[in-house]
């Protein structure tokens, strides 16, 4: 369901491989990111008048509700099916050149805190300040 050699894949991997114990696995065909709990998803669908519409370029995130409000207002930004009921959020990123990659740092922080373990947390914080 996904392609390894994916040039966005590749930069998602990156990001989300610096934070403090993520590790990264396939889970449902998709390559996902995690600590204790998965903070992130590359790829997903969205069912639409009973079929399947495919989103294989795009971020699956774990948000706060506010933040979410937020996403959804977007056309790039949808529910995804099944893990939409518990709070995820899709974005669609558009190639490597065209993403705002410090967007999807941003976003895969904020879903990496609300998953990973306080010690890890607290481990990301020290390296944000160090900086």
């Amino acid at each position: 369901m996904f392609d390894d050699d994916d040039p966005v894949l590749a930069r998602v991997r990156e990001l989300a491989l610096a934070l403090p114990g993520a590790g990264q696995k396939v889970s449902h065909g998709r390559p996902a990111f995690f600590t204790t709990k998965v903070f992130a998803y590359y790829g997903g669908s969205l069912r639409v008048d009973g079929s399947w519409v495919e989103h294989p370029s795009c971020l699956l995130v774990n948000l706060d509700e506010a933040e979410t409000a937020a996403l959804l207002e977007e056309d790039r930004c949808f529910v995804p099916a099944y893990l939409g009921a518990s709070g995820w959020t899709g974005v669609d990123l558009d190639g490597v050149r065209r993403t705002d990659w410090a967007e999807v740092a941003e976003l895969l922080d904020a879903s990496f805190r609300r998953t990973a373990p306080a010690r890890l947390v607290a481990q990301l914080d020290d390296q944000l300040d160090a900086r």
